[in-house]
């Protein structure tokens, strides 16, 4: 079975403070009397399955400022994300949220199932069926320019910024020396991609440890909390990075219509820019009560680099 990539360190529900906690069975209309914690993703507070007295299901996650100062912002975007999309089979739906200031929680369906076997080639296809499917359903729900979400433009910005300036960056920076200076010009392409519209919301985070089969077969997109405007092959890409480092990732580039309407080119260029991005971030990014965050980045970028290298005979 394909296991989460990212795996963080979290806080048990039981360790949440008692008004959050309290807020839950109020909004449940039930007493909690048992909880599974969930590992995948890195957030610091806690993501725990509910079973409520009265047999009611939930899926809870909670952070306060404490524990990370930026974490909350991820959880505050969701929920406005969630709220606003409303009910969908492709998402869990939100069922309340709590905002104190310090801390932010979310109250969410509990979708059955498990995490999704990218070795399979039946449940591989259905994410990729479903990741499709999840662009052409969001297109139809535009959210208001009052939501907040990420802008991809300006992240295929830093990333060119990255790209154009690792002949400075750090010795210690895990790059190929032969992409410091560059010498395919992946800056200026997603720079001229940067400048092109945004104009579809997108997930902008697809990971195995963000997708649940259901029993019957069917994907489930959750955590929402880096929703952005963003272009339409920006989420069929990062599906295929669960098996970037494969042949199989090259192929499977060439059978989305999203990806080839806008070039290999591009595709390789933001593996470029992704995972040098990663890998300068790696010697320079403090990370508050995030421990193994920086393994991931470590382990992201030399899987991108790779790929780029694989795809340009390096």
């Amino acid at each position: 079975m394909t296991a989460p990539r990212a795996v963080g360190v979290r806080l048990a529900y039981d360790a949440v403070p008692a008004a959050v906690r309290a807020w839950v069975e109020d909004t449940l209309g039930s007493p909690v009397v048992a909880t599974a914690e969930q590992v995948g993703g890195m957030s610091p507070g806690c993501a725990t399955r509910l079973t409520c007295a009265d047999g009611t299901r939930a899926f809870v996650k909670a952070v306060g400022a404490e524990l990370n100062p930026d974490t909350p912002g991820l959880f505050r975007r969701e929920a406005g994300v969630l709220a606003h999309l409303g009910a969908h089979e492709l998402w869990a739906r939100l069922l309340a949220s709590y905002d104190d200031g310090a801390w932010v929680a979310l109250l969410v369906e509990d979708v059955e199932g498990r995490h999704p076997d990218f070795g399979d080639p039946a449940e591989l296809d259905a994410v990729l069926t479903g990741v499709d499917r999840l662009g052409a359903v969001l297109r139809q729900r535009d959210l208001p320019v009052s939501v907040d979400l990420l802008d991809v433009g300006r992240v295929l910005g830093t990333w060119a910024d990255t790209l154009a300036s690792l002949a400075d960056a750090p010795a210690a920076a895990p790059v190929p020396h032969w992409l410091r200076d560059d010498p395919y010009g992946w800056a200026d392409v997603l720079r001229h991609h940067a400048a092109a519209p945004m104009p579809h919301v997108i997930h902008w985070d697809i990971r195995v440890d963000n997708l649940l089969r259901r029993p019957s077969g069917e994907v489930v997109f959750v955590d929402w909390g880096t929703a952005a405007r963003g272009p339409a092959w920006a989420d069929p890409l990062l599906a295929r990075l669960e098996r970037v480092d494969e042949a199989w990732f090259d192929t499977s580039v060439l059978a989305s219509p999203a990806l080839c309407a806008v070039g290999d080119d591009l595709v390789t260029a933001v593996l470029a820019g992704f995972g040098a991005h990663l890998a300068a971030r790696s010697v320079v990014a403090v990370d508050v009560n995030l421990p193994t965050l920086n393994d991931f980045r470590i382990r992201e970028s030399e899987r991108m680099l790779g790929a780029v290298a694989r795809r340009t005979g390096r």
